[in-house]
């Protein structure tokens, strides 16, 4: 199930031709000290003066997890060589993916740890920095709701695009019926790109 980031009252802008447009600034990101796949702790400051990407999701996830994490591991290897940008993935299952889960996890997909963050905490950090400051939902399901074990959690499938500032600038939906990822990466691509010229 994809939560609509314009139920957050955040707009997303699509992909109009070749055209160049402005970024908006949606808002800042509230530090944070969160713990990586290495087991060590990393805070907002690690990400001053670099563009970065970020999305949520769960090790145990059956549903979008997987394409999710697909995807970003194509951007990493599509980031152009001289690129800066970090790209970060929160987990909304904190009491499984420990630090050693998410390294796991991160050398199934091919992760290179110097350039992409896998980050747990408590449900409350995660919450904060997720929810608060990057429009990112995660809500637990009921055990009632549940069609598989592993049906914990209905999560956003987007990714959010923060500037060298620290501030949020961009949304991008991953699927649904109109949305073609060729374009969608390409758009990601580019508005890296456009940030860390900025």
């Amino acid at each position: 199930m994809v939560l609509l980031v314009a139920a957050l009252g955040v707009k997303t802008f699509k992909l109009r031709g070749a055209a160049a447009r402005a970024l908006p600034i949606l808002g800042p990101v509230a530090d944070f000290t969160l713990t990586n796949q290495e087991g060590r702790a990393v805070s907002l400051a690690d990400f001053r003066g670099r563009v970065w990407l970020g999305d949520i999701i769960f090790t145990r996830c059956a549903g979008p997890c997987p394409k999710l994490t697909r995807q970003m591991k194509d951007l990493q290897q599509s980031l152009p060589q001289g690129s800066q940008a970090r790209l970060v993935t929160l987990t909304t299952d904190p009491a499984y993916d420990t630090p050693s889960i998410l390294k796991a996890y991160a050398a199934k997909f091919g992760a290179d740890a110097g350039r992409w963050q896998f980050l747990t905490g408590s449900k409350t950090e995660i919450a904060a920095l997720a929810g608060e400051s990057l429009k990112l939902t995660a809500l637990e399901k009921i055990p009632a709701e549940r069609q598989t074990p592993e049906d914990l959690f209905i999560h956003s499938t987007i990714f959010v695009l923060v500037d060298k500032q620290a501030r949020l600038r961009g949304f991008f939906e991953t699927s649904g019926d109109d949305i073609h990822p060729d374009q969608v990466k390409a758009r990601i691509l580019a508005d890296i790109g456009r940030l860390e010229s900025e």
